[in-house]
């Protein structure tokens, strides 16, 4: 099921997700409808915030940009090394249209729970590491957008509101 993704500044996506507690069949069908949702809106990543889920679950699929990687699921994403610096033009589903150049980790290891709930440690670097380290912020209240200066950051935030304001109402947005 593909579900509604949150527009910021909703308040949900600042607030700090929990820990999922047991990998069961509900978690499972949580993480089919975020990869659909993922899908249907043509992204790479989603946490469960965006969804108005407040547990610590991140969906990841790079492959349009790093063939070899596959479809990811972590719960309960924990960094246990960055590296590096590198700076990418990050977007994001909950702020959609926009996009600004952000500093993060070149390598990121993480350790997490897969979907069988077996603990499981992944070294990623390019697009997977910049993903993993932009879906993890949401799970503890932050979006790409708190990384940029307040300027750009308070332009964005009228742009989201006029877009969040023309759906309510059933308009098209317009830039």
């Amino acid at each position: 099921m593909v579900r509604e993704i949150l527009i910021w500044p909703d308040p949900i996506l600042k607030q700090k997700a929990k820990p999922v507690v047991k990998v069961d069949d509900k978690v499972r069908a949580l993480i089919k409808d975020m990869f659909e949702t993922m899908y249907a809106a043509e992204g790479v990543g989603l946490a469960a915030p965006q969804v108005g889920i407040l547990q610590r679950i991140i969906v990841l699929d790079t492959r349009p940009q790093q063939p070899e990687s596959k479809p990811l699921a972590m719960i309960n994403p924990e960094f246990v090394a960055l590296e590096g610096e590198t700076t990418y033009t990050e977007g994001c589903l909950s702020i959609p249209g926009e996009a600004e150049d952000v500093d993060r980790a070149a390598v990121a290891t993480v350790r997490y729970l897969d979907e069988d709930g077996q603990e499981q440690t992944l070294r990623c670097d390019g697009l997977l590491a910049i993903a993993v380290q932009h879906e993890t912020d949401h799970l503890d209240g932050t979006v790409f957008v708190d990384h940029v200066s307040t300027l750009k950051r308070e332009f964005i935030r009228k742009r989201m509101k006029k877009l969040k304001a023309s759906k309510e109402q059933g308009a098209p947005a317009s830039a």
